[in-house]
């Protein structure tokens, strides 16, 4: 449970007003001071993150938040920062005291909405004031949802009883796409099919391991009983040749895609991590589509690359140096190339042609979807690192083939 990835995680960030008790729920639920309580008004600045684990649900993640009523200079700021916390929330929150609902409470509601997630309440300090039926049926028909009333301060007694409850409410709350995502690779093979992954060992690849898309596929192969095959891009004729019968699919990093298909008998699927997880994180046919708009490119226009993670760029990076250097050879001319990372991703993106976003393996579905609707707002395409090089490298169709839909968006886009 402690080395869950965060994208792997149902992520619930924690909404309300300055000290309405946001910071004591979560220190109750966790059972220990994770966050800073104080009854001075805006003590959370930055969002406070708790990993834990819920069963059934899983691995989850909380995001306390700062005050959602901070109209001063600093709290607008705060805001901003929770506002990227609630583009990646499967769940929201919403803690308020006894007779509490206004105008910061409505913006919340009208938030979720927007977001498409479930917004729960939650009345805290009920100790201090009982809240009305009145109130609990208003609160109920505005969200759907039971309020839960709690009092943070009641120590492991409350905790034992508010967990119960709390985990109900979020299963009910809970994104169905989270409880039963997308396939990966599972449902391109049959029991006892075998599956060849390509994996470059490179400047690029972290010392010891493999990187989050590659692990997650071999321990898809194994989940749907395949025999998986993992070999460098060296090694990949030779593995062919030991086979008995030709694989069921091949899927490699996208930097050796030319060399896959190249290699690949021409009637074996075969596909690329990022693009496997354009379908998991993503939505697989828009993303599609925006690998089309890259034939529409000219030199001189203006792409965002969106790279989820912050790791330290080599000279050779994928998304700084390389997407950058293959696109200006595929349109005949330098592009306007800006690059964000982590969380720098733009609300308005309408002075862009184009957007590429990485495979998203450290972002969670609801933040990689919310990203497609912020592109798709400012009218602007997007597509995926896999795509786009598989586009520039002339074999977008290929590894396109094992997904129809896919396929018939990226000849339309």
């Amino acid at each position: 449970m402690e080395t869950a990835p965060r994208s792997m995680r149902l992520q619930i960030a924690v909404a309300g007003r300055t000290n309405s008790g946001k910071s004591s729920f979560m220190n109750l639920i966790a059972g220990q001071d994770v966050a800073i309580t104080s009854p001075v008004p805006g003590t959370t600045t930055d969002v406070v993150e708790k990993a834990m684990e819920l069963r059934p649900l899983g691995p989850v993640l909380f995001l306390d938040t700062a005050g959602i009523d901070d109209e001063t200079e600093l709290g607008n700021r705060r805001i901003e920062r929770s506002g990227r916390a609630f583009d990646r929330a499967d769940v929201i929150l919403l803690v308020t005291g006894a007779g509490i609902w206004g105008a910061p409470e409505e913006r919340m509601l009208a938030v979720a909405k927007d977001h498409h997630v479930s917004l729960i309440p939650v009345v805290n300090k009920c100790d201090l004031a009982a809240p009305e039926p009145e109130f609990l049926a208003k609160l109920r028909e505005a969200t759907g949802f039971e309020p839960l009333c709690v009092s943070s301060n009641g120590g492991a007694a409350e905790r034992e009883r508010v967990l119960p409850l709390l985990k109900d409410v979020l299963l009910a709350g809970c994104p169905e796409d989270f409880l039963t995502p997308p396939p990966l690779l599972g449902d391109l093979v049959k029991p006892g099919d075998t599956v060849v992954l390509i994996v470059p060992v490179d400047i690029q690849a972290p010392k010891g391991r493999l990187i989050l898309p590659q692990v997650q596929a071999i321990r898809d192969a194994l989940d749907s009983d395949a025999l998986c095959y993992v070999v460098k891009e060296s090694a990949y004729q030779d593995a062919l040749a030991n086979l008995r019968e030709k694989p069921a699919l091949v899927v490699c990093d996208s930097q050796v895609v030319d060399l896959m298909v190249r290699e690949t008998p021409p009637d074996v699927p075969c596909t690329t991590f990022s693009i496997l997880f354009a379908r998991l994180k993503g939505d697989m046919p828009v993303f599609a589509a925006g690998a089309g708009r890259i034939r529409s490119l000219k030199p001189g226009d203006r792409v965002f690359i969106a790279e989820a993670c912050t790791h330290h760029a080599s000279y050779d990076d994928i998304g700084r140096v390389k997407i950058p250097r293959w696109l200006a050879k595929f349109v005949g001319g330098e592009l306007r190339v800006t690059v964000g990372a982590g969380r720098d991703y733009p609300s308005d993106l309408s002075e862009y042609q184009l957007v590429i976003h990485c495979g998203s393996c450290m972002l969670n579905r609801r933040e990689t979807l919310r990203r497609i609707e912020n592109a798709r707002r400012s009218g602007v395409p997007i597509t995926n690192y896999g795509m786009a090089i598989s586009t520039c490298h002339g074999v977008i169709e290929r590894v396109l083939s094992p997904f129809p839909e896919a396929l018939e968006a990226f000849r339309n886009g």
